[in-house]
């Protein structure tokens, strides 16, 4: 009798559902593809699937079949049944088929899968559709390009590695849900139209064709929504959120992604700061066996200081040696001129031939980087001492600086100079690229840091004024608000944010910051931010209101969900851990979008686009 619980086995949910729902017709499968062991030899069992590879031996036939739990070899026998092998060898790559037969040992074991040990012994078979030959092979190390796979999605979706990525996509966001919900956190939908901002990136638009003229934004992200859900009593929110920014792409970015979207009320940095490492300790623990540990904590100065970054990864050393002061003054004008010499020290690389050297000065001065050359100082492990500067300094003066940069012999100095916060971005993409190449970086090795102590604001030199470095709804350090006052830009340059970022191996997985709640302290930082007061009013009004109605004091986090999977996987881009990403000009070439619209339905939108010359009429 069934008691409300269902089995913990594919073939017993399939026999219990089968049960309570009375079914009369034949199952398609009573086992998976990755369900059968030694101890089924003797069942009799039927398989669906897609034929992943077949291989013909003369009097046996073998067909891998495979689904989304994994593979099954099965096995057809001329001498048993000839009809049925020769109808097995006519079966393409990909075709749907169901099997019936017998479970048996296999003679020949395959120790590198889970069903290794058996094979099914066919006596019925049945093609449930046939298929085209794909245009790559669905394997892991497939023959396909980026374009190519893109545009056949649904058959670069059969690939192990793939449905791997998106299994584990599913886990973490189960896991999430359950550790957040056990934490008394609620999850409550926020609004996929709303209204465009001019903070951030920019919006993607909806036009709406009830109030033509008018448009809708898609969100960014759900900032002000959660906001108003703590003025409104819901005091621990969470959402696992599409957002979506119309910017320039890249390996980590899409126009739409997932957050992980978080709020708290009644609470301070320190208490975010707790429960998101919690959660993320939990992840790790229970997703990859992996215990991370307390999690270290670094402001913003001091990791530019260290390491150039408000990112750094921490997998490995080469910190930041600052040479400025020992290197002006003799006669070298880069380093004279300089605001900063700063250098790296790559271990045991001072066996770096010229040719080597030469290679990374072309690659640091790529236009990606921007470097106007690369200074070095080699310490030999027979304690001897060589620089492409030694014309400007003395053997004791070089030797001085590897002594400041705490190097060893068979070390090797690699040295940038110019402005202070240009020079810090230079060298932290080199010491990036020789963690990459000195293979310092293991994608299996996970380093989280908190980065705390933002600056709250960030002076933009083409706009002539001053832009958040968050948002314009995070609070500024409490000691710090009277500098709000000032008229000097340095001073306001200087106001900390009440802010943090957590960042595991050098990407940024998760940022947030405790919010203003006062409407008096958010007026004064939407005016360093340039708005006049009915510009506030008109954007950000209904916020503005809901603070004069008993606003708590409140914080939050949001974690890049696309990026936190690839991460925890060792992956450099999200792409694959997203089942229908868009390309590097954010088309998806699948489904051929975005495409143009009919002159009917602009009519009804209120749009009019101007049609250029050359193009042929509608």
């Amino acid at each position: 009798m069934y008691n409300g619980v269902l089995p913990p086995t594919f073939a017993a949910r399939q026999r219990t559902l089968a049960a309570i729902t009375r079914l009369t017709a034949p199952m398609y499968r009573t086992h998976t593809c990755n369900e059968l062991r030694l101890s089924d030899v003797g069942k009799t069992v039927t398989l669906s699937g897609w034929v992943a590879a077949s291989r013909d031996l003369g009097g046996l036939t073998f067909i891998d079949l495979r689904d989304r739990y994994g593979i099954t070899q099965l096995v057809f026998d001329m001498e048993d049944n000839a009809p049925l092998c020769e109808r097995a060898r006519r079966l393409g790559r990909e075709y749907v088929i169901q099997a019936s037969g017998i479970v048996r040992e296999r003679a020949n074991k395959n120790p590198n899968r889970d069903t290794g040990d058996i094979e099914v012994q066919v006596a019925e078979l049945v093609v449930l559709n046939p298929a085209k030959t794909p245009p790559f092979t669905i394997v892991d190390d497939t023959d396909g390009g980026d374009d190519l796979r893109m545009k056949y999605r649904y058959l670069d979706l059969r690939r192990p590695c793939l449905q791997k990525n998106l299994l584990f996509r599913s886990r973490l966001s189960l896991e999430t849900r359950q550790y957040l919900a056990a934490q008394g956190f609620v999850e409550i939908e926020t609004p996929f139209l709303i209204k465009s901002t001019p903070e951030g990136a920019r919006d993607f638009v909806v036009p709406s064709r009830m109030n033509r003229g008018q448009f809708y934004a898609l969100p960014q992200s759900p900032q002000t929504f959660k906001q108003i859900l703590m003025v409104a009593g819901y005091d621990r929110y969470f959402q696992i959120v599409r957002c979506f920014r119309d910017e320039d792409l890249r390996a980590d970015r899409q126009p739409e992604f997932t957050q992980i979207d978080c709020e708290m009320a009644f609470v301070h940095q320190e208490d975010v700061l707790q429960t998101f490492e919690g959660l993320t300790r939990y992840l790790f623990q229970t997703l990859l066996g992996v215990d991370l540990g307390p999690f270290p904590r670094m402001t913003y100065d001091e990791a530019l200081r260290r390491f150039g970054s408000d990112k750094p990864d921490l997998r490995f050393g080469m910190e930041f040696c600052d040479l400025t002061a020992l290197a002006r003054g003799k006669g070298f004008a880069a380093f004279d001129q300089a605001e900063s010499v700063l250098a790296i020290c790559a271990p045991g690389c001072a066996s770096y031939s010229r040719r080597q050297i030469d290679e990374l000065t072309e690659w640091v001065r790529r236009p990606q980087i921007g470097a106007g050359g690369l200074a070095y100082v080699r310490y030999d492990t027979d304690d001897s001492v060589k620089s492409s500067v030694d014309r400007y300094y003395s053997g004791e003066e070089l030797r001085h600086w590897l002594h400041h940069c705490q190097a060893k012999p068979g070390d090797l100095l690699l040295i940038l100079a110019g402005p202070t916060e240009k020079t810090q971005k230079q060298l932290s993409e080199l010491r990036l690229e020789m963690g990459a190449r000195l293979q310092l970086r293991p994608p299996n090795v996970f380093k989280p840091l908190w980065v705390l102590d933002f600056p709250l604001l960030e002076w933009d030199e083409e706009e002539g004024r001053f832009f958040a470095m968050h948002h314009p709804f995070t609070s500024p350090k409490a000691a710090d608000i009277p500098k709000m006052s000032s008229q000097d830009h340095q001073v306001l340059k200087s106001i900390r944010a009440d802010a943090y970022d957590l960042v595991i191996n050098g990407v940024e997985i998760g940022g947030g910051s405790i919010r203003i709640h006062d409407r008096e302290l958010q007026s004064r930082n939407f005016r360093l931010l340039g708005f006049t007061a009915e510009e506030a009013e008109a954007q950000f009004g209904f916020l503005l209101g809901a603070f004069e109605y008993g606003a708590p004091p409140h914080g939050g986090i949001a974690f890049g969900f696309d990026r936190l999977c690839a991460v925890m996987n060792g992956a450099a881009s999200i792409r694959d851990f997203i089942a229908f990403p868009k390309n590097n000009q954010g088309r998806d070439v699948m489904i051929d979008a975005p495409d143009v619209l009919r002159p009917k339905q602009l009519e009804e939108l209120g749009i009019c686009i101007a049609q250029r010359a050359d193009e042929p009429k509608q």
